[in-house]
């Protein structure tokens, strides 16, 4: 109980365990991409990020274990982020993007265990699921960075977005599991087809479960009182 409470008492002060991470994932959308194309607050989008990843940290941090083994996760991750500033390899931006993945997979899983285990529908359990969705969208856009940075070409970027693909990708992220599909950024190959595909069935479907098991446990909760 009392790692419970250690890793999680920040939280529950500003309204849950999830409060946080989704004000960080809000306010990294709402400023970050004011930044880019500026050199010298460049570094704050990176600052931005970390801040979201470390909160991160914090919402799916149930115990001692699991926050051990979101720490070593994301420090590889940290790492190459920060690292870019001063060593300029292609490897170190392919490795951010790939330990990005990683700890973004592990840290959706707890969080979403939590909310399809949870027996009752709090404030915190409806923060926690928007920040999975959150979550989804980023995370599905470090994968397609990842697959641009490791075949060049798999998708066709308009010209003057190619300079800094991290947002982008982000972006084209959530318009996809929106199913918005501007079309401003369009799937060549046969792997980015299948992930968009895979990325708009799944976040589909996540929105549909979800919906079905909270108002069943609304329903639940309102025959019980």
């Amino acid at each position: 109980m009392g790692g419970k409470l250690s890793v999680s008492a920040f939280g529950e002060m500003l309204g849950g365990r999830f409060f946080s991470l989704l004000v960080s994932i809000v306010l990294f959308f709402a400023v970050a991409p004011f930044l880019e194309g500026f050199v010298g607050l460049k570094m704050l989008f990176d600052i931005f990020l970390s801040l979201m990843l470390l909160s991160a940290i914090q919402a799916a941090s149930q115990n001692k274990l699991t926050l051990l083994i979101s720490v070593l996760l994301s420090m590889p991750m940290l790492l190459c982020i920060w690292a870019s500033y001063f060593v300029a390899m292609p490897q170190m931006r392919m490795a951010g993007f790939g330990f990005s993945f990683l700890f973004l997979a592990y840290t959706t899983l707890l969080i979403m265990r939590h909310i399809f285990r949870t027996e009752e529908v709090t404030r915190d359990i409806i923060h926690g699921a928007l920040v999975v969705y959150l979550l989804l969208g980023v995370l599905w856009g470090f994968i397609f960075a990842l697959l641009e940075s490791l075949r060049p070409g798999s998708f066709e970027i308009p010209a003057g977005l190619i300079e800094e693909n991290r947002l982008l990708f982000i972006y084209y992220s959530f318009i996809t599991i929106t199913t918005l599909g501007f079309g401003d950024i369009t799937p060549l190959t046969a792997p980015a087809r299948s992930l968009s595909l895979l990325e708009a069935v799944f976040g589909q479907l996540y929105l549909a479960v979800l919906v079905a098991r909270l108002v069943g446990l609304h329903i639940s909760q309102s025959k019980n009182k």
